[in-house]
């Protein structure tokens, strides 16, 4: 399939394999859309998406064993939700716009409207007084002296949730009310605060990171842009939890878990060392050209769901620039990106763009994955949601390849 959103007639017949006559009679019997070009009546274009997804269908209905293995790899979809669409390369929650979002909300009002679909019910959610934690709960948190916010999440929720009998709850109104106390009580781990609730998630973090006041609203619209990307490796783990009827607690662990991997959250830290592996902006050419040649990955560059770029990625830079404009971090990772263009042809991912404004905030290595964690913690707390009302386990089957069983019969002669 072409790498870009819309193909022609010709490109389109192709990668179905038809000639366009047939094409044009999957779209008058409804199998396929087309639009108008530049408003040329006798000029039409086929979303590429649309198209990828008609063909794996057919080939879906020629080798259905096939198609149900390919769908696990960023095939058709397997279960339907009304949260997130990526599409047309954009990216959207309940039908409004991630970048816009990230530009005018807040991050507890996109909570309110992910896990709802009220971002007006933010006050209700989030409007509970501040709290103080456990005499237990810091006691742990103290054993834990050096540990890395990711650590104390994974170390600290479970006896959190353990505390948290009303998460048992697991209808939709009281589970967003979980929510909220998950992601304040994640985002007080990070500000190594004694209390939740009280101040705004993002102002939270600005004061502990000792960030002046205009830093709190790109802290909160770099986690908008993380709070969910469709089905994630992270999001299913976390959906899989909660078919279980497990606690938004144990599906927010869950996803966490899948998170540390190297191929998802991970990839941050992979993008970090990049950076500090590129000492000076002359050097970004040769750095990447010694990677290539030793076989080695280039991290934060090129989404298969976005080949004109991660509009997510894109806006994090431009925030990057406007938080420090003319700093060395941000000349340093303009340099990686003109020179990655130039070798790879590929554009900067999300986990690019949150290093950068990381290093353009002066924030300590990590916060990256720290701010990525918070945001898409809302998700998977959206997604529980969802899952608890299907009242559905996922439990799919295997398809087994191993040696056969011996009969019976040849168990007996030997």
């Amino acid at each position: 399939m072409p790498s870009k959103d819309f193909l022609t007639a010709a490109e389109a017949a192709a990668a179905l394999g038809v000639s366009v006559p047939t094409l044009y009679s999957y779209v008058s019997r409804g199998m396929l859309r087309s639009e108008e070009e530049d408003g040329a009546r006798r000029s039409r274009r086929y979303p590429a998406a649309d198209v990828l997804r008609l063909r794996q269908r057919r080939e879906m209905r020629h080798d259905p064993d096939q198609g149900v293995s390919d769908a696990l790899h960023w095939g058709l979809p397997v279960l339907e939700s009304a949260l997130t669409l990526v599409e047309g390369g954009r990216c959207y929650y309940r039908g409004r716009e991630v970048a816009a979002l990230a530009r005018e909300c807040s991050l507890e009002s996109v909570a309110a409207l992910f896990w709802t679909g009220d971002g007006a019910a933010e006050t209700e959610l989030f409007g509970f007084p501040k709290t103080a934690l456990p005499s237990s709960f810091t006691a742990l948190r103290g054993a834990m002296p050096r540990a890395a916010p990711t650590e104390l999440f994974l170390g600290l929720l479970p006896a959190a949730g353990a505390e948290d009998a009303a998460a048992w709850d697991l209808r939709p109104a009281q589970v967003a009310r979980t929510g909220a106390r998950i992601v304040s009580l994640m985002a007080a781990l990070a500000a190594g605060r004694d209390t939740l609730g009280g101040e705004g998630i993002a102002r939270t973090l600005a004061q502990a990171w000792g960030l002046p006041p205009e830093a709190e609203t790109r802290l909160g619209a770099a986690m908008v842009l993380c709070v969910d990307h469709e089905l994630s490796v992270s999001s299913f783990t976390a959906r899989c939890v909660a078919s279980a009827g497990a606690t938004a607690y144990h599906a927010v662990l869950g996803g966490l878990a899948a998170f540390q991997g190297t191929k998802h959250g991970g990839a941050t830290r992979r993008v970090e060392a990049l950076l500090r592996e590129c000492a000076a902006p002359e050097q970004a050419r040769e750095m990447l050209a010694a990677r290539l040649r030793r076989g080695e990955a280039i991290p934060g560059f090129g989404h298969h769901l976005y080949p004109e770029g991660d509009p997510r990625g894109r806006l994090l830079l431009e925030m990057a620039k406007e938080a420090a404009p003319g700093s060395s971090a941000n000349a340093l990772v303009d340099a990686v990106v003109q020179e990655a263009r130039a070798m790879l042809g590929e554009h900067p991912t999300i986990d690019l763009g949150l290093v950068a404004l990381c290093g353009a905030l002066g924030l300590p290595p990590g916060s990256a994955l720290t701010l990525f964690e918070l945001g898409r913690s809302v998700g998977w707390i959206g997604h529980a949601i969802e899952e608890y009302q299907t009242d559905k386990l996922i439990r799919p089957r295997a398809r087994y390849h191993g040696p056969r069983p011996e009969s019976r019969e040849s168990q007996e002669t030997q």
